[in-house]
């Protein structure tokens, strides 16, 4: 891969991950879409933050900013190591059936794909409570964009759960990939009623006009 994924246009990264090629994949769609998530909510903060009606909220509103700055960058870099992390798998597959190393090599492989798709997981969970706290002190104008980054989040947990889960399954009985497994599906059902219910909140909020 000689050239930074994250360095495409839009028109071109969906090319990429339409194109009959292993990488980008799932794992990388998720984090893309869980550093949209994030970002709308820093475009509600930039829109409240510095506003005299919401100076009681001010150092929130901009502890909020900070963290969710690191959090895109962070997911934005997780879709280039998604990609990366799938090439040492594609390469055990390409070991000969004969060759006594291949079994060892595949399960090193795996353990090493499902640590960035958890790695989304969290980030993802993260912005979502950050989403929440921007859903209930920032500007009401911005309030559909908080709504859809509940929704977008949420969409990019469940697909990382997938990309980790296609991951473990093929690791029987490993502690590692049990482990990962658990803590994946803690996250979706800590997190996946969270983001409809935010979401629904601010489209009820919409309808009524409050």
């Amino acid at each position: 891969m000689t050239e930074h994924l994250t360095d495409l246009s839009c028109d071109a990264f969906t090319r990429a991950l339409a194109a009959k090629v292993p990488a980008p994949g799932g794992g990388g769609a998720a984090a893309l879409a869980g550093a949209l998530a994030v970002a709308l909510c820093s475009m509600a903060g930039n829109f409240t933050a510095g506003k005299p009606r919401f100076a009681a909220v001010e150092s929130d509103v901009q502890r909020i900013l900070a963290e969710g700055e690191g959090l895109r960058a962070r997911l934005v870099a997780l879709v280039e190591a998604d990609a990366h992390a799938f090439e040492p798998l594609a390469q055990a597959y390409r070991i000969p059936a004969d060759d006594p190393s291949r079994t060892a090599r595949i399960e090193d492989a795996l353990r090493g794909a499902c640590s960035v798709p958890i790695e989304i997981m969290r980030a993802c969970a993260r912005s979502l409570d950050l989403l929440e706290e921007m859903g209930e002190k920032g500007s009401r104008m911005m309030r559909s964009d908080v709504g859809c980054g509940a929704a977008l989040a949420a969409g990019a947990l469940r697909a990382a759960h997938l990309t980790v889960l296609v991951n473990t399954t093929s690791l029987a009985g490993d502690p590692v990939a049990e482990a990962l497994e658990a803590e994946a599906d803690g996250l979706l059902a800590a997190y996946i009623p969270r983001a409809d219910a935010l979401a629904a909140a601010v489209a009820d909020a919409i309808r009524k006009g409050a």
